[in-house]
């Protein structure tokens, strides 16, 4: 059985982490592996 750990974020950790990646030209895989974060969260917050 495989298991899911959902996680929150808030909108204000959120707002930083594209921040980040728009100051700093980071690509999705980059920005995702410096926050800690799934790449496929990155890119739900980027639509």
């Amino acid at each position: 059985m495989i298991t899911r750990c959902v996680m929150s974020y808030t909108i204000d950790f959120r707002r930083k982490v594209i921040s980040v990646r728009k100051a700093e030209g980071l690509t999705i895989r980059e920005t995702a592996k410096q926050f800690r974060i799934g790449k496929a969260s990155l890119v739900r917050w980027l639509k």
